[in-house]
C-alpha cells in the first residue's frame, strides 16, 4: 500500500482502487478507528471515480502513533491535510462514513477551500451536537418488528441503552444496522471484532475533540454541494437525526436510503453507487 508521514512522522497507508485519471475521491472510515477494509469497494463506485481509501493512525496498515492524544478527532484533520498535500490536491471531494463525518466536517471546518464535494454516508452526528437519544433509536428499530430476530435484538437495545449491556448484547444487537441479516452481513459483522483499535476509537470523541458552535457556524457558511445520506433502517444514524445535520448545510442533498441499515453499499449497492456516482459526477 502506498504511505506517507504525518507531520509528527506517523506513518499513514492508504488504499487507490480504481483507475479513472481524473481527479480521485478521498474516503474516511469509521468506527471510528477501524480497519478501511471494511468499506470493501463501496458497492462498485470506483467504476466512476477512482478512490483514495484512508487508514486512520493506529489502524489498518497505518502506523501507531506515539502520542496516543493524537487519536483525538480535531487532531486528525492535521492528517486529512496532509493526504490532500501528499495528493497533490488543490481541492478534493471527500466521502465519510459513520464516525468519520464527525472528522470530515471538522476538516471542512478549518479548511473549506480546499473540499469541493462533500458526501456523509450514515454519518455520525457528534461534532455538530446532535446526538441520538433512546427514542430516535426507538423509532428506526420498531421498523423491524417482523424480523425473526427482533425481540432478542431489541432486548439487547434495551439493556444498552439502560446502561446495563453485557458483552453478548453488543453482539446481539447487531441486526439493527443492517437491511437484511443474511450471509453477507453476519460475516461482515464478524469481521469488525479484529478491524477495531478500541483504545484509540475512545479517544477519537473525547474532550476537547468537538466544538458543536464552532461547527455549526462553519457549516452554515459552507459554499459547497454536500450528499446527506442515511439509511432507512440505520440505528446507529437515525435518519431523522442525519437530517438535522444535513440543515445545517446551505446546499445539502438529504437522501434516505430504502431498506438500508449502517452500510447502505451492502444493502444495495446499486442503488447507494448510483446516488453516489451522480452527486459526484
Amino acid at each position: 500500500m502506498p504511505a506517507l508521514r504525518a507531520p509528527d512522522g506517523t506513518q499513514l497507508a492508504y488504499r487507490v482502487l480504481g483507475e479513472g485519471t481524473g481527479a480521485p475521491v478521498v474516503c474516511l472510515p469509521g468506527g471510528p478507528m477501524r480497519d478501511s477494509v471494511y468499506l470493501g469497494d463501496l458497492g462498485g463506485l470506483p467504476a466512476h471515480r477512482r478512490l483514495i481509501v484512508a487508514d486512520q493512525r493506529g489502524a489498518g496498515l497505518s502506523a501507531t502513533p506515539d502520542d496516543p492524544a493524537s487519536y483525538r478527532c480535531d487532531r486528525l484533520v492535521g492528517d486529512v491535510e496532509a493526504l490532500r498535500e501528499h495528493l497533490g490536491l488543490g481541492r478534493m471531494d471527500l466521502l465519510a462514513h459513520s464516525a468519520a463525518a464527525n472528522l470530515a466536517v471538522r476538516y471542512t471546518e478549518r479548511y473549506p477551500e480546499r473540499v469541493g464535494r462533500l458526501v456523509l454516508v450514515t454519518p455520525g452526528t457528534d461534532a455538530a451536537g446532535l446526538g441520538a437519544d433512546g427514542d430516535d433509536r426507538r423509532e428506526v428499530a420498531r421498523l423491524r418488528s417482523d424480523e425473526p430476530w427482533y425481540p432478542a435484538a431489541s432486548a439487547a437495545f434495551e439493556a444498552i441503552d439502560a446502561g446495563a449491556a453485557a458483552a453478548a448484547d453488543w453482539v446481539t444487537v447487531a441486526p439493527f444496522l443492517y437491511g437484511r441479516w443474511d450471509e453477507v452481513a453476519q460475516a461482515h459483522r464478524a469481521a469488525e471484532e479484529k478491524q477495531w483499535n478500541e483504545a484509540a476509537a475512545e479517544v477519537f470523541g473525547s474532550e476537547g475533540a468537538f466544538d458543536p458552535g464552532a461547527t455549526v457556524a462553519a457549516l452554515g457558511a459552507l459554499d459547497r454541494p454536500v450528499l446527506v445520506l442515511a439509511g432507512e433502517f440505520d440505528l446507529a444514524s437515525p435518519p431523522r437525526v442525519v437530517a438535522r445535520l444535513a440543515a445545517l448545510f446551505p446546499r445539502a442533498e438529504f437522501v434516505v436510503q430504502p431498506g438500508a441499515g449502517h452500510y447502505p453499499w451492502l444493502d444495495d449497492a446499486d442503488r447507494f453507487v448510483s446516488a453516489t456516482a451522480r452527486f459526484l459526477a
